[in-house]
């Protein structure tokens, strides 16, 4: 087995060599941090990084195996925490550079339970400012990149987990997903992303507009994992009182079953979404492979409108809010879009925030009536493969962000959870994404339509296609910070 082959292994693999004495979590450990090491300058995916307390937990958690008593069940398994999530003894850069490296006290619950389970923590990922785009830069880190492609972005907001992940560092990535942070960027990078009912998740702090509809979720190179990473982080806390009483039920098992006896709604043009001729076409041979396994699968006919309209004043003043906590002699520091568009919601008035709340209301009752009728839904997961590194979102309002993210924002609104799941590549090699959406609390359906698809549609990794891309010279990006590109 090479080293490659070791920073691909999935956890579950890995938890079956440590347990049958075949690998030990020091050589997965070295081998992924050799790794984050040779890619690191191509890619720029972490924010920090910390070897010698990498290594000194792998080396722990190899006596634990050693002595047959592992410490829970991710034990020795590498894992990556985007930069929007607390992590004790590391900085909470929020990915802007008004902030400073003043390490966090305490753990958020999902880290802390990652830490109680015997992970071993690579580092920190990048993150737009406040997670408040889909692609991966900003003035305190530069850009990073698709592994797949140096010119392109993994997406984001959790994008830096996307990137690591998609070039073999961690077995696990953590991100969050409030619009779909998790969801964008494993569609631009051939990865699996599973966002959770809103609640499953224990999650603290929770402040603001946007922690009603944001949640951390697992990312993953294959559907086990994901399944494996959620019976870890949906463990009770009692910081979160919008947690959900707890399903103590092994996710694992609600993988098996298939697609024959459910009725799947396949709606590529949701909202009124323009798509890509090439997402289309991949969509739809994905969309027949859950055909050809034996479930319904139907055109629902419209669900919704465009939610551009009503729903910007509710975007628009969480970023407002967010430019409001930052000390205005600060403000020369930020993203100059991300700035423009925050200031943009400082005169959101309260009617109109109210308006968008029962818009909000409405789509949920809209699309909980919907599964009354249909198990799942189906669509793209975006409407295109990955934007080059250096596009400029929100350079004309929130109009750009709304039409690049259609598909995911709704489900964050309504708390329901959805996967996107990788579905093929483009003529120029880059990944799509089919995202698969179910009622709330249906996890278990999600997982089930995911572990079939892939099985029909097995993954492959380590990638001769990320491998070229990772061996050739990075790219310039068109814009430098302070000096916006014109449109």
């Amino acid at each position: 087995m090479t080293d490659l082959d070791l920073c691909y292994m999935t956890a579950s693999d890995a938890l079956q060599r440590y347990r049958d004495g075949s690998l030990s979590p020091l050589e997965a450990t070295k081998a992924q941090l050799d790794r984050l090491d040779a890619v690191e300058p191509k890619i720029n995916a972490f924010m920090t990084r910390d070897h010698e307390t990498a290594l000194s937990e792998a080396k722990a958690s190899q006596e634990r195996w050693a002595a047959g008593s592992p410490a829970g069940p991710l034990d020795g398994i590498t894992v990556t925490i985007k930069d929007l999530i607390p992590m004790k003894d590391r900085p909470l850069r929020n990915g802007t550079a008004t902030s400073d490296d003043t390490p966090c006290d305490v753990d958020a619950p999902t880290v802390a339970r990652l830490r109680e389970a015997g992970c071993v923590f690579l580092g920190k990922t990048t993150s737009p400012e406040y997670g408040w785009k889909g692609i991966t830069d900003g003035p305190l880190f530069g850009f990073t990149r698709n592994p797949w492609n140096l010119a392109h972005s993994p997406g984001g907001s959790s994008g830096g987990a996307a990137a690591s992940l998609a070039a073999g560092i961690g077995h696990l990535a953590l991100g969050n997903d409030g619009g779909g942070s998790v969801r964008i960027p494993c569609s631009y990078s051939g990865l699996y992303g599973l966002k959770p009912t809103f609640g499953r998740v224990p999650n603290h702090p929770r402040e603001g507009l946007f922690c009603m509809t944001s949640t951390e979720g697992p990312m993953t190179r294959s559907v086990a994992d994901a399944a494996l990473m959620l019976n870890t982080l949906a463990l009770p806390d009692a910081q979160d009182w919008y947690a959900l009483p707890h399903d103590d039920r092994d996710w694992r098992d609600t993988m098996g079953g298939g697609v024959a006896d459910l009725k799947i709604a396949y709606a590529p043009g949701l909202g009124g979404a323009v798509v890509d001729d090439e997402v289309r076409a991949l969509t739809d041979t994905a969309a027949q492979v859950f055909a050809e396994l034996g479930a319904v699968v139907d055109d629902p006919g419209p669900i919704f409108e465009p939610l551009e309209g009503p729903m910007t004043p509710h975007w628009l003043a969480g970023f407002a809010a967010i430019l409001r906590s930052i000390p205005t002699d600060k403000h020369d520091l930020l993203d100059p879009r991300f700035r423009a568009v925050a200031s943009r919601g400082l005169s959101v008035t309260t009617e109109e925030l109210l308006a968008s709340i029962v818009h909000r209301d409405r789509l949920g009752t809209r699309l909980n009536q919907f599964h009354q009728e249909w198990d799942l839904l189906l669509m793209p997961t975006l409407p295109t493969a990955a934007p080059l590194v250096d596009t400029p979102y929100h350079s004309q309002g929130l109009h750009r962000w709304d039409h690049a993210t259609p598909f995911t924002v709704p489900f964050n609104l309504t708390g329901q959870p959805g996967a996107s799941i990788p579905c093929g590549l483009t003529r120029g090699g880059l990944p799509v994404g089919l995202q698969i959406v179910a009622a709330k609390y249906r996890e278990d359906l999600i997982l089930r339509a995911s572990q079939a698809y892939e099985d029909a549609m097995p993954p492959s990794w380590p990638n001769d296609r990320v491998e070229a891309a990772l061996g050739e010279t990075v790219p310039p990006a068109a814009e430098r910070y302070g000096e916006p590109v014109a449109e």
